[in-house]
């Protein structure tokens, strides 16, 4: 019998914004903004970098920067060009709606217009940090249950992990948001499935595991 794809991936449950991982660690993810590095000035160039060198070393902890490129398809946005071409009174209008959606399709011909999101995937293991704290034995613990009561403290740990690592991202003239539950399980399809996203499509999730 067949091993069931979900045995290979490493998540266990998605809930109130955090991925709880096989492990019993706890997961978040914010989608990082970016910025036109080379249209900066030198001074602005050397200012980035020295906030961006200080935030990393700042950290005290593991994260994961990661990029992912991913083909956009604008075949809709054409349609809607060509509808409202179509449906365009004034000839002037209609003539200029016509030579923009001939200007998307060339440059669309030329070749893949591809669209690049950035995140920081940020990390916290609740049953060996927690035990470094005082009461907590002073030993690491192997990754057991994870109680409700291990996963709301360690949910706001890793929300204050999250939110220094904002601060710092802002000081390099980057914003950032934290993923929720819906935004994570969308993009984890779309990394499975990328043709299927790439075309726009997204399974609808129930309202239940929405949380």
């Amino acid at each position: 019998m067949p091993t069931p794809s979900q045995q290979f991936i490493p998540i266990e449950q998605i809930r109130e914004g955090v991925m709880i991982m096989k492990d019993k660690s706890l997961k978040g993810i914010l989608l990082v903004s970016s910025i036109n590095f080379a249209l900066k000035s030198e001074e602005e160039q050397e200012a980035i970098i020295f906030n961006f060198q200080n935030f990393l070393n700042s950290l005290d902890f593991s994260c994961q920067i990661v990029v992912n490129s991913r083909k956009v398809n604008i075949t809709g946005y054409i349609e809607k060009i060509k509808k409202l071409e179509d449906e365009q009174k004034n000839e002037l209008l209609k003539i200029q709606t016509a030579d923009y959606r001939r200007f998307i399709e060339e440059l669309v011909a030329g070749g893949s217009i591809m669209n690049k999101n950035f995140y920081v995937v940020v990390p916290y293991y609740p049953l060996i940090e927690l035990a470094s704290l005082p009461g907590g034995g002073g030993k690491e613990k192997t990754a057991g249950p994870l109680t409700e009561q291990g996963f709301q403290t360690g949910k706001y740990q890793l929300w204050q992990r999250m939110e220094y690592i904002s601060v710092g991202l802002r000081r390099c003239g980057l914003k950032s948001i934290a993923l929720g539950t819906e935004e994570l399980i969308e993009l984890l399809w779309s990394l499975h499935h990328p043709k299927q996203a790439e075309l726009g499509y997204y399974p609808e999730l129930p309202p239940e595991i929405i949380t």
